[in-house]
């Protein structure tokens, strides 16, 4: 049996006023507040029983109106009550903890702008090695100095995962749009106008940090055309796509190679495997030798078969990794690919370029071909200069690409012509040095792959690691 109880009627047991229906004012039929009802009491409550001053709730209470326009405009008002607002909601969230912009295609927007907040997407964490019986490197991870350190050079972090993030999405894009047919020429071209828009170019802090390398087949690096080659790509080619960016000098250097016939399955595979090992042996107290020992056992482990006749996949021996400076590619230690005795051990905070280079032909590189690639020395100091013409393209060098490499096209595209006697005099001085392409021999095929690292106090990053490789 049900039990009732009197109770004393209070003001909110008052009569309230009906329509002609005898529905209450702001309830439907079946007694629940409507919408509009809803809106009133939060703009009471927002007007006055939390305390805000009645300007306050008048802005409220236009921005609410506002929002209800909008909702109108969009259709079902009931529905942007539920589903729209939560997508709202989402888009709001997004905005403040990630990108405020989505990249467009082909890539045009600095990456810069897509990450306001300067939280740049970090690179593969890896622990550095650890010989037997020590747990110094296990121990970095955890080391509250170490972490410290990390901690002071966040500005520096931000500002390689920047440049790496151009690099990643300028090639993601350039791996899904070169195709046969296209010249050497157009490859390049189109990858640096990406490159440039996604990094931001801005003089010498931000932009590219050395020519577009992209050589074929026996031709193993430093290869990029100059004006007026009529080089086209091909079905079974093997082209390596070599290309760097920079933010303040600080270099992500990062390869990888493009093939369409899959007979180089094999080739590849073994050239990508022996640059993860490298990678994998890198450390702080690493030994360099020690890395291009175990490199060349990966790599030569490997075999391909090409048009029914086998061959051992060689490293190539004259072609290096090498420790990267601030405007520098080239800092000093290099990192083998083949066993040796290089004693030298890598150190906290060096960046490394991890890269190998495996052959099918005699796995040693000769300098061959027109060259397109140059840099001023690093070390040079000041050289009298007779020629007028010399002075005035050093200028040019200096201003535009100070120590980082350049290439003939990039001095076409400043409007310099008629420079090739100031270049020739500036190398014969040694105030620049020429960087031509590096071959095997005829007939055979090479491949490359290269990383960018970081040897933090407590770890090392792969900067330019990415979904592709």
């Amino acid at each position: 049996m049900e039990k009732t109880a009197e109770v004393e009627k209070g003001p909110e047991f008052e009569e309230k006023p009906r329509d002609e229906n005898g529905i209450i004012d702001g309830e439907n039929a079946d007694g629940e507040e409507t919408q509009k009802k809803k809106k009133k009491k939060r703009k009471k409550k927002k007007g006055g029983e939390d305390g805000t001053s009645g300007d306050k709730a008048d802005i409220d209470n236009m921005t609410e109106q506002l929002e209800e326009q909008k909702i109108n405009e969009t259709g079902d008002a009931e529905g942007a009550e539920g589903e729209d607002g939560e997508k709202k909601k989402k888009k709001k969230k997004k905005k403040k903890g990630g990108s405020a912009k989505q990249q467009t295609v082909p890539p045009s927007i600095p990456v810069i702008e897509l990450y306001p907040d300067g939280n740049f997407p970090e690179g593969e964490i890896m622990e550095h090695p650890i010989a037997a019986n020590d747990q110094t490197a296990k121990d970095r991870f955890t080391s509250e100095e170490k972490r410290a350190l990390d901690r002071a050079n966040t500005y520096l972090y931000e500002e390689v995962r920047l440049a790496s993030e151009a690099h990643r999405q300028t090639r993601q894009y350039m791996q899904s749009i070169i195709k046969p047919g296209m010249t050497m020429i157009e490859i390049c071209e189109t990858l640096e106008g990406i490159s440039r828009k996604t990094i931001g170019e801005k003089g010498l802090e931000a932009g590219l940090a050395f020519p577009t390398g992209c050589s074929l087949n026996h031709c193993a690096a430093h290869y990029t055309p100059n004006a007026g080659d009529p080089t086209v790509l091909q079905y079974d080619d093997v082209c390596k796509i070599d290309f760097g960016t920079h933010i303040n000098g600080h270099i992500i250097d990062c390869a990888f190679t493009l093939t369409f016939n899959p007979k180089y399955d094999k080739l590849l595979e073994a050239v990508k495997a022996a640059t993860n090992t490298g990678i994998k042996e890198a450390g702080i107290d690493a030994r360099l030798g020690e890395i291009g020992s175990a490199i060349q056992e990966v790599m030569e482990s490997y075999e391909v078969e090409l048009d029914g006749k086998t061959y051992q996949v060689k490293s190539i021996r004259n072609l290096n990794g090498h420790s990267i400076g601030p405007y520098r590619i080239h800092a000093g230690k290099t990192v083998p690919i083949v066993k040796g005795g290089e004693q030298t051990k890598m150190e906290e905070m060096e960046f490394y370029a991890i890269e190998t280079f495996g052959s099918t032909g005699r796995g040693v590189v000769h300098d061959d071909m027109e060259t397109s690639h140059y840099m001023k020395n690093f070390e040079v100091g000041h050289v009298p200069l007779r020629l007028q013409r010399a002075k005035q393209l050093l200028n040019v060098i200096n201003q535009n690409f100070g120590t980082l490499a350049f290439c003939r096209r990039w001095l076409d595209r400043l409007g310099e012509s008629k420079y090739l006697m100031g270049l020739k005099n500036l190398c014969d001085v040694g105030i620049l040095d020429p960087y031509p392409p590096l071959c095997d021999i005829k007939g055979c095929y090479t491949a490359q792959f290269e990383h960018t690292l970081l040897l933090r106090p407590t770890c090392k990053e792969i900067l330019s690691r990415g979904d592709d490789y």
